[in-house]
């Protein structure tokens, strides 16, 4: 995930800004624990939550999210199972997307709990899709697209090309049952009730859940407290426009409680939805405008727009997401008629006014 730091000066953290030491659980509301898995990237890190739950006359947890299968992550869950789980199994593991961090141990902790897999449709078909296919992450389809949009770095596009199995070496596999959950569906989790806001333009149909009478949000990657959920264009679906996805799937969330509790998958939990909300659609609206006037003054590839909008330097991860972020501001004016694309003679698509 590449993102750009937002710290905001109006929400506010009542649990702290210090996280959950990994392999812990933090209660953050009644019946609901907040635990941290590790990541190899920087983004180093995934909150997951526990709630209390039971199911024909069984106790025992609901799992929002599983982290990557990873040999960190799964010696964290062996002590969580131990230590932390109050000897209850899970289940059932609800998961906010497909995206590696949030599904990969899925189907490990499935198989050793015998608990159902939900998700939304898009999000559990997405995922076998990026299973079984280099899914435009990786391989000569990303490699492509990322060059027809200004990558010219040779060494980095051939190493993309053989990237083959980037998903599967975080999610080595996915259950094949699952149970749908769609945007206003009420989930009855223990004692509380959890209404599920879809999400779009991050993932295909992300799922966040908000229960009223605990006034808590799990919000995914929809809402973070202080970076800006990645929006990018990818080569599977090359047109797409999901900054206005993005935005559009913001005013879901507008008419929460101001005094919410965030949950969110990075980060600590906040209080602040409204203002977070309008950090945000800030933030992609400078984005935009930085955007359309550079292509105003001399056509713009991809590549060049995230020079503009990413100062710092970008390694190779980064970058294909960066020019992803990029390319999705560039097609919110595109879809518009206000920037033009064309082909050059270099075979590189480039936008202007």
């Amino acid at each position: 995930m590449i993102t750009t730091q937002q710290v905001s000066q109006n929400i506010s953290f009542p649990l702290g800004q210090q996280p959950v030491a990994h392999g812990n659980a933090q209660k953050v509301a009644e019946g609901m624990y907040w635990i941290r898995m590790p990541l190899p990237f920087a983004l180093d890190h995934i909150n997951l939550w526990l709630i209390e739950d039971s199911i024909a006359g069984r106790d025992g947890w609901t799992l929002i999210d599983c982290g990557i299968d990873s040999e960190a992550s799964r010696t964290l869950w062996q002590a969580l199972i131990s230590n932390q789980l109050m000897g209850k199994p899970i289940l059932r593991i609800l998961a906010t997307h497909m995206h590696p961090d949030h599904l990969g141990n899925a189907h490990w902790l499935c198989k050793q709990f015998n608990a159902p897999l939900w998700m939304s449709q898009p999000e559990f078909y997405a995922a076998h899709f990026a299973l079984t296919t280099d899914s435009g992450f990786g391989g000569p389809l990303a490699s492509e697209f990322l060059a027809s949009h200004g990558l010219s770095n040779l060494d980095w596009l051939k190493i993309i090309e053989d990237r083959k199995n980037t998903y599967s070496q975080m999610v080595p596999d996915i259950p094949h049952q699952f149970m749908r959950l769609e945007h206003k569906d009420i989930v009855k989790i223990g004692k509380f009730s959890w209404q599920c806001i879809h999400g779009h333009g991050h993932s295909p149909d992300h799922i966040s859940l908000f229960s009223p009478e605990l006034a808590v949000l799990i919000s995914g990657d929809m809402l973070l407290p202080k970076i800006s959920t990645n929006v990018s264009v990818w080569a599977t679906e090359p047109h797409s426009n999901p900054v206005e996805q993005f935005l559009n799937s913001l005013k879901l969330f507008e008419n929460l409680p101001e005094q919410t509790l965030v949950c969110p998958s990075h980060g600590v939990p906040f209080i602040g939805v409204q203002r977070r909300i309008h950090e945000l659609t800030s933030h992609h609206k400078e984005r935009l405008g930085e955007v359309l006037e550079a292509c105003s003054k001399n056509p713009q590839c991809a590549a060049e727009i995230t020079q503009i909008m990413f100062s710092r330097s970008l390694d190779l991860h980064q970058i294909t997401f960066a020019i992803g972020e990029a390319l999705a501001h560039l097609h919110w004016w595109w879809h518009k008629g206000d920037l033009h694309r064309k082909l050059g003679e270099d075979k590189v698509y480039r936008f202007h006014a």
